[in-house]
């Protein structure tokens, strides 16, 4: 089969087209052939400096096909089925191989490209907010870097739940993409300092609970946004800088500061019903995936490029 696959860790530069041996199937997984590649911000960081499985490796959570081969301890699952998938490399390929419990029915009708984005986007992004972060209806919602794919979840899925949504990004032309997510109050971070409008926005009350996949300087931001006994779910590294922050800044407001790791729980019947009752919510209507842009699986290296120059909004998708 044919992959987008490096050799050593770096820049998008390192991702070259290839031919890779055909995966196997496990007695406990399947084998889809790929439709669509949502590129997620960790295979980005994965790419840039994570550990490699094998060499050449095969980056990627997140991809979405029919299935061509099922093991023979499977029982849920059948050749020909449409699923999204979820692991922890392998997705930049023609075909993929995972287990049973990492693959999501996709309901009749929705498409493959859409239900691609969802296991790990929106199954991150209702964590951060609700099982992690407790949302309640009436209070006030920060996400930083809402164009990006859980940013554009959790925008929703925060006003959706009755919750006044803020939003930062990069760009006016971004902020006003957001708008029709349920967006009330978008912040240019290049233009404006985040916590003194946060401030502005909320009566110098502040917010109750930030979405941070950005981490680094943004997330000691993200603590000095949060009003009294604010959370703020942690769930990434998007800025690829220390993490350093002051802990005493959650102290004096009875803050707290929780790490989010969907992949830890991902597999729990929680976690697995949950990320299906979402991809059915996307199939009805009632949430919106949004894709920027599509390149072929030969572009990888182009993809990864565009997505850290910070111009999409939602996701970039591979089509093998």
């Amino acid at each position: 089969m044919k992959a987008a696959v490096y050799y050593q860790n770096g820049g998008p530069e390192v991702l070259k087209y290839d031919d890779v041996p055909d995966p196997k199937c496990h007695p406990k997984g399947v084998v889809i052939r790929v439709e669509a590649v949502s590129i997620e911000g960790g295979d980005t960081l994965n790419r840039f400096r994570g550990a490699m499985a094998s060499t050449p490796h095969i980056v990627g959570y997140q991809a979405a096909g029919t299935i061509i081969e099922v093991g023979s301890e499977v029982t849920t699952l059948k050749v020909g089925q449409k699923v999204a998938t979820s692991n922890a490399y392998g997705s930049h390929a023609e075909l993929r191989a995972v287990p049973a419990r990492a693959c999501w029915i996709i309901p009749d009708g929705l498409d493959v490209k859409l239900a691609s984005v969802v296991p790990v986007t929106f199954g991150t992004a209702d964590d951060c907010l609700f099982e992690f972060g407790r949302l309640k209806a009436g209070e006030t919602v920060l996400v930083q870097a809402g164009a990006s794919g859980v940013g554009v979840a959790a925008i929703q899925l925060a006003k959706r739940a009755g919750a006044r949504v803020l939003a930062t990004a990069s760009s006016d032309d971004r902020l006003l993409a957001l708008k029709s997510l349920g967006l009330d109050h978008g912040i240019n971070y290049k233009k404006e300092d985040v916590v003194e409008a946060v401030m502005r926005l909320t009566d110098k009350k502040g917010v109750n609970l930030v979405v941070d996949s950005v981490g680094g300087s943004t997330l000691q931001g993200s603590i000095l946004s949060l009003a009294y006994r604010g959370r703020v779910s942690m769930v990434g590294r998007a800025g690829r800088e220390p993490m350093t922050v002051d802990v005493q800044s959650l102290m004096s407001g009875n803050r707290s500061l929780s790490g989010v790791f969907l992949g830890a729980e991902i597999a729990t019947d929680r976690a697995y019903n949950n990320i299906q009752r979402l991809m059915n919510d996307v199939a009805k209507g009632e949430l919106k995936v949004i894709i920027d842009k599509t390149f072929p699986l030969s572009e990888a290296a182009s993809a990864h490029a565009y997505i850290e120059s910070r111009k999409a909004v939602g996701r970039v998708l591979l089509i093998p």
